[in-house]
């Protein structure tokens, strides 16, 4: 009785340093990944309809398809609350609320929902499925940003929607894939190193 007693108390610091392990892993990998979207949305092409070509689909999809729902939508929280607050993270170094609540604000808004369906489409059982709800993201994303671009610019949705979301389409709908299939190595290499 006595050996297990000590078994028990022994076992369970190591499941305390487990949890606390996965904990830090996931911390990490949620900051890393706000880096990367911060990083990637300044290599952009400025563009006159004052939408930039950046690499943020790019990564906002790589963070949905690699990391865990919770920390993929932490990550995109933490990038959108750094910007409001006035971080210089969104494209051509911009932030401030002023971002948020202009013309292009609602493509930022919408990375919440790619990010999410992104990450949701890695947890099915049928990982070809992930890229499809990553397009599905996507679109609602370029729908957000239609709208509020739409509203502010006193335009129509179709309007706008031509104007700013069409001639990135193409370019987006690769950057998804691109992302899945890098996803798909960096998910086996954070699991053998970074258990989550």
């Amino acid at each position: 009785m006595l050996l297990q007693t000590n078994e028990a108390h022994t076992a369970e610091p190591t499941g305390t340093k487990t949890r606390i392990s996965r904990r830090t892993a996931a911390l990490t990998l949620s900051a890393v990944f706000t880096a990367v979207i911060a990083v990637c949305s300044q290599i952009s092409i400025p563009l006159p309809v004052g939408i930039p070509i950046t690499l943020q689909t790019f990564a906002v999809a790589l963070c949905g398809f690699t990391l865990p729902l919770p920390c993929a939508l932490a990550s995109i929280g933490v990038y959108i609350a750094l910007g409001a607050v006035g971080a210089p993270v969104f494209s051509s170094f911009g932030g401030g609320i002023g971002v948020l609540i202009g013309k292009t604000g609602g493509f930022i808004f919408g990375f919440i929902a790619m990010t999410l369906l992104c990450a949701l489409g890695m947890r099915l059982s049928r990982r070809p499925l992930a890229p499809v709800l990553g397009f599905v993201g996507l679109m609602l994303c370029h729908c957000a940003g239609a709208a509020q671009y739409a509203i502010l610019s006193e335009i129509t949705f179709a309007q706008s929607f031509l104007a700013v979301s069409v001639p990135f389409l193409i370019k987006d709908f690769a950057s998804v894939t691109l992302a899945f299939l890098i996803a798909l190595r960096l998910n086996k290499v954070i699991s053998r190193r970074m258990p989550l």
